[in-house]
């Protein structure tokens, strides 16, 4: 070779950075994303079916039914547009109900998240058999409806219940808790009764506060109330706006203690109290005491528009006073 001869190795084609031994490093990975990709879809895909059949499927027909005079039973029904939702909006019952379930919504849901945030701030004290007072404290939670409903029905019975024993005790005639106007807040303390699911949920969140704040706080010499107040509140406000909008939606959608302390009348029709006669009753009892599943299933679609617009409002009125750690802007 002389000099300034090009080396014949030189002149050959190199190999392309995709053949070669290259795809052998591509080819696993490009597997391996997709075996993800078919792991994800086969662990969501149960959800995602019963979202599809037990959810959307019900609210689609529910839709459909809203629009129609079908009692459930008789094939003659037909098809009148918006007159369900016409006739509600002129119902007096209907507005009455939806006041009600409001002002329950209302006293219930703050009661309850400033309950469970006590039992919360207490049970996270460095006390002995601490989890046996946290366990205590959150069975009420884990009964069900029915059973919870039965045993308020029991303690405030007027003949044998042990509420009126204990006014006996004192002289105190019986009470008829079970009637108006005492029927709302035989509800509302069964409510309170299972605080502890808000309890646990304030007791994640206290646990996550820093330390380090609360002992900045003290050296500064801050009270225990001023701290709490300052720090630990505004951190846990995230968790606490969340209670608030589950809350919400439960405490407006509450049936099951309006039955079970409902009384049957000598007729065998079942007696509401005019206080707990809420919109989730009136539901009902056009559903199954009229047949009305149209009418009643345009109830039900009424309540779901409102729930979304005061969850919008709440979000929207608390944008500027909740505290997050990361803040939702930086990551767009």
């Amino acid at each position: 070779m002389t000099v300034g001869q090009i080396p014949e190795a030189a002149t050959r084609p190199r190999a392309s950075a995709r053949s070669g031994s290259a795809p052998s490093a591509d080819l696993p990975r490009t597997s391996m994303t997709a075996r993800r990709q078919r792991a994800f879809y086969m662990f969501t895909s149960p959800w995602v079916i019963g979202f599809l059949l037990l959810t959307v499927g019900p609210m689609a027909y529910a839709l459909w039914l809203s629009f129609t005079t079908f009692d459930g039973i008789s094939p003659n029904w037909r098809y009148v547009g918006l007159d369900n939702y016409r006739e509600l909006l002129s119902d007096p019952v209907t507005w009455d109900s939806l006041s009600r379930a409001g002002v329950f919504a209302i006293t219930s849901v703050p009661l309850s998240i400033v309950a469970g945030l006590a039992l919360a701030v207490l049970v996270n004290r460095p006390l002995k058999a601490r989890g046996l007072f946290r366990t205590l404290l959150y069975l009420p939670a884990v009964v069900p409806p029915v059973g919870a409903g039965l045993i308020f029905k029991q303690l405030f019975n007027r003949d044998s219940g042990a509420a009126n024993g204990v006014l006996d005790i004192f002289g105190i005639d019986a009470i008829a808790w079970l009637d108006d106007p005492y029927a709302r807040y035989v509800i509302l303390m069964a409510v309170l009764w299972a605080a502890g699911n808000v309890m646990i949920i304030s007791l994640a969140g206290l646990q996550d506060v820093p330390r380090e704040l609360h002992e900045a706080a003290r050296i500064d010499g801050a009270s225990a109330w001023r701290t709490f107040r300052s720090i630990t509140v505004p951190l846990l406000s995230p968790v606490l706006l969340f209670q608030a909008v589950t809350g919400m939606i439960a405490s407006v959608q509450t049936i099951m203690p309006l039955l079970i302390a409902a009384e049957p009348t000598p007729k065998g029709v079942t007696a509401i109290p005019q206080t707990n006669y809420m919109y989730m009753m009136h539901v009902f009892a056009e559903y199954f005491a009229l047949g009305r599943y149209g009418y009643a299933s345009a109830l039900l679609w009424v309540l779901f528009v409102l729930i979304l617009i005061v969850t919008g409002l709440i979000f929207k009125f608390t944008s500027g006073v909740v505290f997050y750690n990361v803040d939702p802007e930086a990551k767009k």
